[in-house]
């Protein structure tokens, strides 16, 4: 299902193509904040732990201090100042317990408790105090204290660790969802391009059928509705250049046919009086009869070289490009003429290196068959006539030289014009032609992306053909 529009269908292909990709932001920021979360509890407990362990050894050095003068003194006001540092030592105790402790830093710090509490039972309980005894108990109660300091510093070292570790596992875990979200996003990006191409393409070849002039197959174009609607439009488009292509056709057909009618007349009647059918002809009227049966031979011949010159452009319209060879193309060319050149004694040569053109061979034929064709008639006897092919800077060329008139400079702009027929030379002849071929290679040559034109240089008649050796059409497909 494709949404109602295309700006829509665009949307829908960014959000889906983006899910991935923010999904692994988002689960990226998701962990950071983890993390963070972690290290501020992690600075906070190994900050709590140290400042513990700091105050629990201050505890125990005033500890210390008040049991051994409690033992010499045995002062009440001593006793008392001894009640209260060991309650700072049991809340501080707690304090440190309270922290995320490992059963090793757990069991050190209930032995410290139990030192000290057995110091302060040792201490208040109105028994003989032994001052060795005391110094003993103060001995291992130092060395629990120290063992609880070295075990918290340990924890502020396992706490790094664990994070350092812990930053690791995200980043691994981030890359390889980096990876397969990427490989996720481009693969729905890879479907969803078919998915937006598909009514472009489609787009892409209703308008080449139409350029083509084929008018026969309909035209479907699916995908959101504001493209459906544009196939439908094409479509119209479509019907209403084959009703156009029709009503010419047939209005080709019908003028044809009510020219044929009355000039076939014409011409067997001028043929009956050519012959003297109808009795003896004076000089004069010969003369008049030969004029009017040349002319309806021209006539009729005008008239099928227009529906020739129609079907041309139509052909231009259609190319079937494919890469052929240079020289074969122009030796095919050449061929038909070369008995019309021995005929005159005319020396035809062709000079082209064994290179490739992107053209249709058949409608380039036509364009270098009518270019010699022309050498041939305005070429005098013994002449020479040279077909040159070659490839510049990326573009074929194709040179037609004779040793003829040449083309007048005034009319080499329109010698490639529909029904121009003045000779070669700027004089008058009797090989002028219905003006029809140079106009019909002028059609097939720019229908190619090229151009041809009177190259004005040195004598005798120089037509030029340049093609882009990659079809301009071509390129444009690909493109």
């Amino acid at each position: 299902m494709y949404p109602r529009s295309f700006l829509g269908l665009l949307l829908a292909a960014f959000t889906l193509v983006a899910a991935p990709l923010v999904g692994v932001l988002a689960y990226a920021a998701w962990n950071t904040e983890r993390l963070a979360g972690q290290s501020r509890t992690a600075v906070f407990n190994a900050a709590e732990a140290a400042r513990a362990s700091r105050a629990l050894v201050e505890r125990i050095g005033s500890i210390e201090r008040l049991a051994q003068q409690s033992v010499h003194l045995q002062d009440a006001e001593l006793a008392m100042s001894y009640a209260r540092v060991h309650r700072s030592f049991r809340q501080i105790a707690n304090e440190i317990a309270a922290l995320p402790l490992d059963q090793a830093q757990q069991a050190a710090l209930e032995r410290t408790a139990a030192e000290e509490q057995s110091l302060y039972d040792f201490l208040t309980g109105g028994n003989k105090v032994d001052v060795s005894e005391v110094d003993a108990r103060i001995d291992r109660l130092m060395d629990s204290a120290r063992e609880v300091v070295a075990i918290n510093n340990l924890m502020v070292d396992r706490e790094v660790e664990r994070l350092r570790a812990s930053a690791d596992e995200v980043q691994r875990s981030l890359l390889l969802l980096l990876i397969f979200s990427s490989a996720c996003a481009l693969a729905i990006a890879l479907m969803l391009t078919r998915a937006i191409a598909r009514p472009i393409r489609e787009l892409d070849n209703a308008i080449r059928q139409l350029g083509g002039a084929d008018f026969t197959r309909p035209i479907a174009v699916r995908g959101p509705e504001d493209l459906r609607y544009l196939g439908r439009r094409l479509d119209w488009l479509r019907r209403r250049l084959d009703e156009f292509e029709t009503q010419k056709n047939r209005f080709l057909r019908h003028v044809s046919h009510e020219l044929k009618t009355p000039l076939t007349a014409l011409r067997e009647g001028s043929e009956l009086l050519h012959d003297q059918v109808a009795g003896p002809l004076a000089p004069p009227q010969k003369q008049v009869v030969s004029i009017m049966r040349d002319n309806s031979v021209k006539l009729q011949r005008l008239i099928e070289e227009l529906l020739d010159y129609q079907r041309a452009l139509h052909a231009a319209a259609s190319l079937e490009l494919k890469w052929v060879a240079l020289r074969s193309l122009i030796e095919e060319s050449v061929r038909p003429h070369q008995l019309a050149a021995q005929a005159k004694g005319l020396v035809l040569a062709v000079e082209a290196p064994p290179v490739s053109v992107e053209a249709d061979r058949e409608k380039l034929v036509t364009v270098i068959d009518n270019l010699v064709g022309n050498a041939v008639k305005f070429t005098p006897q013994g002449g020479t006539i040279t077909v040159r092919g070659q490839v510049k800077a990326g573009e074929a060329v194709i040179d037609v030289i004779d040793s003829g008139p040449g083309v007048a400079a005034e009319d080499r702009e329109s010698i490639f014009n529909l029904f121009f027929t003045k000779s070669q030379g700027g004089k008058a002849s009797e090989m002028r032609g219905t003006g029809l071929g140079l106009a019909i290679a002028r059609e097939f040559v720019e229908a190619h992306g090229g151009q041809i034109a009177v190259v004005g240089e040195g004598g005798g008649g120089h037509f030029r053909v340049t093609l882009p050796r990659r079809s301009a059409r071509a390129l444009a497909d690909a493109a």
